[in-house]
C-alpha cells in the first residue's frame, strides 16, 4: 500500500481505504469483543445473534462514512407481521449499540439457518444520517428485499444515494466468541462529494473492475482473525497502481443509558403522565432494551 498504516489489533477498529486509480472507496471491519459484549445482553437465540452480528457490522461500516463528531447512523428493519418486528442499531463517536425484538414460539418454528424473508415477511429497511455540524437529517427507506440485510443496504444505497455499492459480511456465529467481518466498496466517479453525480452508472468498467474483486471475499476471510484487515485489502486490489489506507475510528460498546438521561426525559412528561408510571414505591422504572438494564428513578 502506498501509505504506511500500522497493523490492525484484528478486531473493533475499522479500516478506510480509497483506490484513487478507480474512483472507489472502502471500508473493512472486524468485530470480537465488542459483538459479544453487545449480543450477551440478552439470551438471543442463534439465527437472532447471527441477524444482529450482521446489523452491527453493516452499522460499524456505514457509520465509519459520518465526516465530523457526534454525528450518527442509525439502521433499522421493521415489519408488522414478521417474527422479528424491530432490529435497531446504531453509531455515533464509534460507539455501537443494537437490538432485536422477535417471537421466540414463532422462531422456533423454523430451521436453523431461517431466511430474511422467513424472519421480517414484508418489511422495511429505514438508513438515517443525523449530521452533528449541520443539524441536517437524511433518511431513506427500502423494502427489506434480498437474501440478506446486505443486500438491502445495496439496494437503499443506489435507490436512495444513487451510489453503487458492494457489501459483503461474514460471521461467526460462536456463544462467547462470535466473530463478524466485512467490507464495503462505493464507486465515486468525477471525485468528492458536492459534484456532479455519474454514480449511477453501474456498467461503468471502473466500478465494473471493483466489485468483481471486491465480490471475491469469502467469508471465512472475513472473520478469520489471523488474517489482518490489512492483508485483506491488499489480497484484493494488490495489482492496483495505490491504495491509500488508514486506520479509522476504535470500535466500543456504547449505550446511552443514564440516570440523568432518562430523568432528562421524563421532566418533559406532565405531574400527572408521571404519577401514572411510577410504582408503588414512588418510582419509575425504565428498561433499556439495549442493555438490558433497569433503572428506577425518582424524580422530585
Amino acid at each position: 500500500m502506498s501509505e504506511q498504516v500500522q497493523p490492525s489489533t484484528g478486531f473493533d477498529t475499522v479500516m478506510q481505504f480509497t483506490l484513487p486509480h478507480k474512483n472507489a472507496r472502502g471500508r473493512a471491519v472486524r468485530l470480537g469483543p465488542v459483538l459479544d459484549t453487545i449480543l450477551s445482553a440478552h439470551a438471543y437465540p442463534a439465527p437472532i445473534r447471527h441477524l444482529l452480528a450482521e446489523a452491527l457490522t453493516i452499522t460499524a461500516l456505514l457509520g465509519s462514512l459520518l465526516k465530523g463528531d457526534d454525528s450518527q447512523l442509525t439502521l433499522q428493519a421493521q415489519t408488522q407481521d414478521g417474527i422479528v418486528d424491530l432490529l435497531v442499531c446504531d453509531y455515533r463517536n464509534g460507539e455501537l449499540r443494537g437490538y432485536v425484538r422477535h417471537d421466540r414460539a414463532r422462531l422456533d418454528e423454523l430451521g436453523p439457518v431461517p431466511s430474511l424473508f422467513s424472519l421480517f415477511g414484508e418489511g422495511y429497511l429505514a438508513i438515517t444520517f443525523d449530521l452533528a455540524a449541520t443539524g441536517q437529517r437524511y433518511q431513506g427507506v427500502v423494502p427489506l428485499e434480498g437474501n440478506s440485510l446486505a443486500e438491502a443496504c445495496q439496494s437503499y444505497f443506489f435507490q436512495s444515494e444513487q451510489i453503487p455499492t458492494l457489501i459483503r459480511i461474514g460471521v461467526s456465529n460462536t456463544p462467547g466468541a462470535c466473530v463478524a467481518g466485512g467490507l464495503l466498496l462505493q464507486h465515486l466517479p468525477e471525485g468528492e462529494e458536492g459534484r456532479e453525480r455519474l454514480h449511477v452508472q453501474l456498467d461503468h468498467p471502473e466500478w465494473e473492475h471493483v466489485s468483481v474483486l471486491g465480490g471475491s471475499i469469502s467469508e471465512a476471510e472475513l472473520v478469520d482473525p489471523a488474517l489482518d484487515l490489512e492483508s485483506v485489502v491488499w489480497r484484493l486490489f494488490h495489482e492496483e497502481p495505490e491504495i491509500r489506507a488508514e486506520t479509522g475510528t476504535a470500535l466500543t460498546r456504547g449505550c446511552r443509558c443514564t440516570i440523568e438521561h432518562y430523568r432528562d426525559i421524563l421532566s418533559r412528561f406532565a405531574a400527572s403522565e408521571r404519577a401514572e408510571m411510577e410504582n408503588d414505591d414512588g418510582l419509575i422504572v425504565v428498561d433499556c432494551a439495549f442493555c438490558s438494564r433497569e433503572f428506577a428513578i425518582e424524580l422530585d
